[in-house]
Parts: structure tokens; sequence; C-alpha cells
């Protein structure tokens, strides 16, 4: 139900009924992505080659590193063997040799990590300029806030994407070139160690390659101990993430703030709020203290056994005399190198640990934003044969269903004027989100006209940190507008004192008093010029004369402009030609206001 102003008339209404296509049912809420549909976009993208390209370098660079790697310990036999035999000549080749292969990996290891991070920042341009676009699209920002469906998403767009991209390059180039170095160095251990030959209960037994039984034997039993005193770490380091993130945003919300704050004297609420904060990220931290000390004991024990074990398992065909000392320092080495690439997941653990953090909290991100709002609620519709903006049975309710207003049907014509009232938390402000197609929560239909400008006013108008100019255009872009046109819409609200500071780059939001604030969107209005100007309670920093002055302003030079003001003062009765009182959980009474301009 709507009572409709007597004079002038607006436009029927629109019945309420099935939405155009722009408001067809949307899709069900996508699932949790994998970690490969994380990682693999950037590589099937319009970007592909150029990274593939890259990636190839890097993989060639790495095979080089391990050729390097498998030259070296040749190397080793006859550099110990010359020393053994006091073999002068060939320890003078061997130092040549071996300057030729550190000068080679010296360079080969720099340009590796040089492209290696040239792929890096590529990959992770791509995939925070598309998490961005996503972030941004069907105002995803927005609802994540409104509805708190994920925290910190600042954090994981820039953190948590650079985590992901580095850890992933990382693990897998890594793991590419051990699976590399292990199949090399395991050919040549198996070759040079032998087969060795005991009996055991009156049978002889012959193990061939034994010493790559032994090392895989040792590393994967390293590899289960590893995991077991580890495996709490994935936990702990999503749950550090996240406390770091709180801690950080409260303090640059302190920042932020810092003159409200000051105002109050709320440095002792702030100071306990930020010590409570941290204190969160020191219990988390502790707790991490605990396993990492487990796994560093762990680890610690793994790797000094490391440095014997591989002699002591070959000593007994080295005092038999079955190869010699350059032999076993090959051996020792590429047992090393075997042992290393068994133990693969036990040296990245930490990594790994840190990545599935990571992977879990962008999966969260990532759904939270391709999350399409949900079928149902109020359709807000644009109809290009809509003769205003309208709505038609209105009703708003909270986020759990608890009825707020039942606003019913009305209509702003074009170059109306209409002051909504009413006491406050009824849903005034609320109402005017659902018109902006902000707030899904309750029922009805709002048509909007297709090609119609529209522009909302709050009562804490956004400036961006950048020019005066850049400000007052907001949305535009500043080259939109000129100096002149600038100048003039900040005299028309009484800010003339600043049209000489149109390219001067500050913190405006903190410059500024909230009533300069506020003139400052009034004036955004007067370049805009909508069709559709929302005020809600755009006004309420300003004295009466400079709010009348405003008003006046907006008046004179938007005349064609339907004006929608949600405030609470009388005086601004005369510039409206309607009032709408929105009573809550009633309906909405609506009536023409004498003396109206």
């Amino acid at each position: 139900m709507a009572l409709t102003p007597k004079s002038p008339t607006p436009p029927t209404p629109p019945a309420a009924g099935p939405a155009n296509d722009s408001a067809a049912p949307a899709p069900r809420p996508p699932k949790h992505p994998s970690a490969w549909q994380l990682i693999r976009p950037y590589w099937v993208s319009e970007k592909r080659w150029e990274g593939r390209r890259l990636l190839g370098l890097v993989i060639a660079l790495n095979l080089a590193v391990v050729f390097i790697n498998v030259r070296l310990n040749a190397w080793n036999a006859g550099f110990y063997d010359a020393l053994d035999k006091r073999d002068w000549p060939v320890f003078k080749s061997s130092l040549a040799e071996f300057a030729v292969l550190a000068f080679s990996f010296i360079i080969i290891a720099t340009f590796r990590t040089y492209f290696r991070q040239m792929l890096e920042i590529r990959w992770r341009q791509w995939v925070t300029d598309t998490h961005l676009t996503r972030w941004f699209a069907h105002q995803a920002y927005y609802r994540i806030e409104r509805d708190h469906l994920a925290d910190n998403p600042d954090q994981r767009v820039s953190e948590d994407i650079r985590s992901l991209v580095n850890s992933s390059l990382a693990l897998s180039l890594d793991l590419l070139t051990t699976v590399v170095s292990l199949f090399s160095f395991t050919t040549i251990l198996w070759t040079i160690s032998g087969a060795l030959s005991f009996a055991l209960g009156g049978m002889n037994i012959t193990i061939p390659g034994y010493m790559v039984w032994v090392a895989a034997l040792y590393a994967i039993v390293g590899s289960f101990f590893i995991f077991k005193v580890g495996r709490p770490l994935v936990g702990l380091s999503y749950r550090q993430q996240q406390v770091e993130a709180d801690f950080r945003f409260l303090l640059v919300r302190l920042r932020e703030s810092a003159e409200q704050v000051a105002l109050y004297r709320g440095e002792g609420a702030e100071l306990s709020r930020l010590k409570a904060a941290f204190g969160a990220v020191r219990e988390n931290w502790w707790q991490i203290m605990v396993v990492t000390k487990r796994l560093i004991f762990a680890n610690s024990i793994y790797a000094q056994i490391a440095i014997v074990f591989p002699i002591m398992a070959a000593a007994p065909r080295y005092f038999a005399g079955a190869f010699t000392l350059g032999v076993l320092m090959r051996i020792i080495d590429a047992f090393g190198q075997v042992s290393d690439g068994f133990s693969w997941f036990v040296n990245s653990f930490q990594t790994l640990a840190d990545w599935k953090a990571t992977i879990n909290r962008l999966r969260e991100f990532t759904r939270v934003i391709d999350d399409v709002p949900h079928e149902g609620g109020i359709a807000v519709v644009k109809s290009p044969d809509s003769p205003a903006y309208m709505a038609a049975d209105l009703q708003l309710s909270l986020p759990d269903g608890t009825p707020l207003a039942l606003a019913g049907s009305f209509a702003f014509a074009p170059g109306s004027r209409w002051l909504v009232r009413g006491r406050s938390g009824c849903g005034k402000s609320t109402m005017l989100r659902a018109l902006a197609g902000l707030w899904p929560f309750g029922s009805g239909r709002i048509e909007v006209p297709a090609n119609a400008r529209v522009l909302f006013l709050s009562q804490q108008s956004y400036l961006p940190i950048d020019t005066l100019k850049a400000a007052l255009a907001f949305p535009s872009s500043p080259d939109t507008f000129t100096d002149a046109a600038c100048r003039d819409a900040l005299g028309a609200v009484g800010l003339a004192q600043y049209g000489d500071e149109l390219q001067t780059s500050a913190h405006w939001a903190r410059r500024l008093s909230g009533g300069e604030q506020q003139r400052l969107a009034a004036a955004r209005a007067l370049l805009q010029k909508p069709d559709y100007l929302f005020l809600d309670e755009a006004t309420s920093a300003l004295d009466v004369e400079t709010e009348e002055a405003v008003y006046e302003a907006l008046h004179a030079r938007l005349p064609g402009t339907a004006i929608v003001s949600v405030a609470h003062r009388d005086t601004l009765g005369r510039f409206h030609q309607h009032t709408m009182t929105l009573p809550a959980t009633t309906h909405v009474q609506a009536s023409p206001m004498a003396g109206a301009v």
C-alpha cells in the first residue's frame, strides 16, 4: 500500500511480478576451489605463453645446476684420489676444472634467481589483478564486509596471493629439481656403491646398489617422523596469518581514527584492545614455538646422523678395499643427494605448512567473492521503459529475517523533491541502501530507469587519497571536468578557498572537517548532474544557514534532478515537494508539503 502525493502525480508504480532477465536466478554458490584451480588460471590465460617461456627458461637453468652437481660428484673422485696419491699434476688440473664448474654454477644460479623472480612478479600481478576485479564485481567487497563473510580481505589480496605465488614456484621447481637430481644420483650411487654381500642363517645374501636402499630407508623413516612432529603447524600457520592481520587492521584503524580517539580520551580503551589483539598473536606464536622447537630438534637429529651415516654404511666395503678414497667421497656426496631427494618432504615441511595455510585462506576468499547474491530477496532491475525510480511492495528486513520496515510502493518522478523522515533506527538509511541495490534482505521489487545517472551521498562521504580534483570528481576520472567547472562547483557550496588546490595531493578525509567533506560531496553532485540524487543525512554536519545554502545550490543548478533526502531538520521542508514518513514495520505515509520550493 502507498499514499501518493496529490500534486504532481508520479507515474504509477510497477506491479510486483517476475523480474526481467537482469534479475535471473543466481547460480548456486561455488564450492571451495582446489589448490590446482587457484594455480592453473594464469597458465591458461592470455599471458600463458609469456609465463610458460619464463618457466621453461627457469627449468632449464635448474637442470643446468643439476648437471653441474653431477659433474662435481665425478670431480670428487679424481680430486680426492690425487690427494690420497699425492699426484700434483692431477691435483692442479682438478682445481682448474673446479674453477670452471664453480664459475658456471655462480652465473647459472644468479640468472636462475633473477628469471624466477621475474616470473613470480608477473604471475603475482596477473593473479592480483584478477582477484581485484572479482573482488569489485557484484560489489563483493561490500557484501564481504556487510555479511562478515571473510576476515581481512586486504591481507588475502596482498599477502596471501604473494605467498601463494612464491611458495608454489619454490615448491614446484624444487620438487622438479629434486626428482631430476634423485634420478641422476640414484643411478650414480647404484653404480659406484656396488652390491653388499653377507651371510645370514647359513644363506648368502647380496643386495645390489645397497647404498640406494639405505638412503631411501633412512629418508622415509625420517620423513614420517618429521611429519608426525610438524603436522600441527598447518593449522597454527593459518591461525597466525589471521591474528596478525587482525592486529594490523586495528593499528590501521587507530591511525585513521586518531582524532576521534583523542577527543574521547580513548587511549586506554584502544590500548587494551590492541594488547588483547596482540595477546592472540602471542598465544598462537607460543604454540608455533613449541611445535617448531620439536620440529627443529627432530630435523637436527636427522641432519646430524646424515653426516656420519653414509660413511658408516660404506665403511665395510671401503676397508675391504672395494674402492678408493675418491670413490668413497663420491658415494658420500651421492648418498647426500639421494637422501635429500627422498627427504624433500622433510626439508620442505615448513614451506608446505605455510603454503597449505595460504591455500585454505585463498580458497575461502575465492568462494565468497565468486558467490553471486542468493536468489530471492529484494529484486533490483533496470528497465528501459521505466519513467521513474520506483518500488513495489518493498519490505525491509534484517539479515536474520527480522522485519524492519514496510515501505510499500512509491515512485520518485524526474525533477521531484522528496524528504524521507522517521525516527532513528526505523530503516530510512536501509531503504536507501535497498534503492542502491546494496541491501537484498526483504522482499519487493525496485525498478530503475536503465540509462539514469544515479548518485548516492552518505553522511560520511568517501574521499580518495589523491588530488583534490580527483576527490571532487570521484567516481569519474579527474579529466572528466575542467578546472574551471571544479572551482565553480566548490564556490557554489562555500569552498572557494580550495579552488587553487585542485592539483594538491593529500589525505582529504583528514584535512577537511566533517562539514567541509559534506559540502565537497554536494559539489561533487553539482559536477555529476545526476538524474536521481539521494542524500542520506548528507548535510547533517552543517549549520542551518550553510545547509540551506547547499540545498539552494542543488535546486538552482539541478532543476531536472529528482532529489530524495533523508534528514531530521524541519528547516529542510521548504526544499521538498513531498514528504515520506517511514515508521518501523508499518506502511509508508506520503503527502505533499506546503511551501515547497
